[in-house]
């Protein structure tokens, strides 16, 4: 019994014991902040206000000065297609061919009737020779010579048009060679071989397009509510799909009409990249700059995120020491590693670009470099 009590006692001992000690831990975690926590040691940056490019970005579409669709000029079946999309082709190089054989052989019969003419042609120039001494001989009449004259000249005239006739039919055959007009790029072929081909359909079959892949502009559409700041010599920069600027432009062609389709007015950018780098029907993104304005301009890491908010911690002072201070902030456009902010700080604040995911509104830090 004795040994029961004494035990009793002790266990009610160490739950004293335990508990002053839980309670002691809870009112040391309660404590106050402020109360002797040491400052952590940031880094930071002080406002000043750059020159910001004012922006907009809209999609562009790179084209070539030299682009050609190629429709056929005659009728009849392609029976070749010697290129393939994508292909770089040569001045003059054939890229398809349509079936000639009715036009070879009118282009026969045409040389038939040119040998033909030919020959009455000859036959009436010797013919006036002799009749033009015969006549100064006194033998024959000036009817007879005016005739024979006549005759030549008929015959001159008829070989004339025959020999015409012939020419025109050999270079209609040359239509039925579908050839390369300048160097360049095969586009999309949307025939086949065995299709039937003509000029007179409606709309006109397209063959192919070759377009020369250098000397290229940017298309851009601006929208008509900027139709009183768009202006030629604007700086444009074209920018690949990660937003890095490929190269750097101006605009040089105005367009007077709205386009009725995409409400927006046409101006070109001329471009001088590689053909590696863009390409002809290729679309990217282009960011017209309307004007600059001086802004704040604060590295990517001292900008925070929460519930779709943007904030900066600046470093405050209050009662001789520094607080991280949460400030709301206007987030505008990206320039270089860092953000321009169009409100929320101003020239002189210091901005926490260090340590900011440890931060919490009233903190003590140590700004350095203050």
């Amino acid at each position: 019994m004795r040994n029961t009590v004494l035990r009793r006692i002790l266990g009610l001992g160490c739950f004293v014991l335990i508990g002053m000690a839980a309670t002691g831990c809870h009112q040391k975690l309660a404590a106050p902040a402020g109360a002797g926590m040491q400052a952590m040691p940031v880094q930071s940056v002080a406002v000043s206000l750059s020159p910001v490019p004012q922006s907009s970005e809209y999609v562009a579409t790179i084209k070539s000065r030299r682009s050609a669709t190629l429709q056929p000029m005659v009728s009849g079946f392609l029976t070749q297609i010697r290129v393939h999309s994508g292909d770089h082709v040569r001045a003059g190089q054939l890229l398809m061919e349509i079936d000639p054989k009715l036009q070879m052989a009118t282009v026969e019969s045409a040389r038939a009737t040119e040998r033909q003419k030919k020959a009455l042609y000859d036959y009436n120039t010797v013919e006036i020779e002799r009749q033009r001494k015969l006549f100064e001989a006194g033998v024959t009449s000036r009817d007879v010579y005016d005739q024979a004259r006549q005759a030549h000249d008929n015959a001159k005239a008829d070989y004339e048009a025959a020999l015409q006739l012939r020419k025109t039919q050999e270079e209609q055959l040359a239509y039925y060679s579908i050839r390369a007009p300048f160097e360049g790029l095969v586009g999309d072929i949307p025939v086949h071989v065995g299709d039937f081909v003509s000029p007179v359909t409606s709309p006109a079959t397209v063959l192919t397009t070759v377009d020369e892949n250098r000397d290229l502009e940017a298309y851009i559409y601006i929208p008509t509510e900027r139709s009183g700041e768009v202006r030629q010599g604007l700086d444009v920069e074209l920018l690949d799909s990660t937003g890095k600027v490929i190269e750097k432009s101006k605009i040089n062609f105005l367009s007077q009409q709205v386009d009725t389709n995409l409400q927006g007015i046409l101006v070109k950018a001329p471009v001088h990249a590689t053909p590696e780098m863009l390409r002809t029907a290729q679309m990217i993104k282009a960011r017209v700059i309307w004007s600059t304005k001086p802004m704040a301009v604060i590295p990517v890491l001292a900008v925070t995120r929460q519930g779709g908010q943007t904030f900066v911690f600046v470093a405050q002072q209050q009662n001789g020491h520094f607080v991280a201070h949460q400030t709301p902030v206007t987030v505008s456009d990206t320039v270089g590693n860092g953000y321009s902010i169009s409100s929320g700080l101003n020239v002189g604040d210091r901005v926490i670009v260090s340590s900011t995911q440890f931060l919490v509104n009233g903190m003590p830090v140590l700004p350095l470099g203050v």
